[in-house]
């Protein structure tokens, strides 16, 4: 049978050009400013071995997920801007998958890439970051989870049973 990996990007890139609202189902303290705003998730450009999604926080345009087939795995990385468009000197960090996964949920441990840009950054507590992503007929997440002593726990989950109409590329 076919690789999860294999599987996985493909029910991805079958969303391409939808958007979907959806909600933060973790408690954690730090996302207090984003509970209660919209959140939009926009599968904006599919290609051959990647998906480009926009994620919305209310007004807030600046993060993008990028998921793409690499040597070994998929790679997550985050695209993050200031709202003239110009990169954030925290951007482009992530991590590639460390194991098969499954067709439905990948899952992608930091980086030595990222660790350092976090280090160089004073962000120590991210370095041990692992993000996952989850593809059902029902439902998209993106979730970042972070072990003791940093303990983290985020995850924000989209309908995708309910499209709504597509926002306007960030920075237009």
């Amino acid at each position: 049978s076919p690789d999860p990996q294999s599987q996985f990007l493909p029910r991805l890139q079958k969303l391409c050009g939808q958007a979907f609202v959806g909600q933060l189902v973790s408690s954690d303290a730090a996302d207090a400013e984003m509970a209660g705003k919209p959140l939009v998730m926009h599968v904006a450009q599919c290609g051959s071995g990647f998906v480009r999604i926009p994620f919305h926080v209310g007004a807030d345009r600046s993060r993008t997920w990028l998921i793409s087939f690499v040597a070994g795995g998929l790679r997550l990385k985050h695209d993050h801007r200031h709202e003239d468009g110009a990169p954030d000197a925290v951007t482009m960090y992530g991590g590639d998958t460390a194991g098969p996964g499954t067709a439905i949920r990948q899952e992608f441990p930091v980086d030595a890439e990222s660790i350092a840009l976090f280090r160089a950054n004073q962000l120590e507590r991210s370095v041990t970051n692992v993000w996952a992503v989850e593809v059902t007929d029902r439902t998209f997440a993106y979730e970042l989870r972070r072990p003791p002593p940093n303990t983290r726990f985020f995850r924000v989950e989209f309908d995708l049973t309910r499209p709504v109409p597509t926002p306007p590329p960030p920075w237009a």
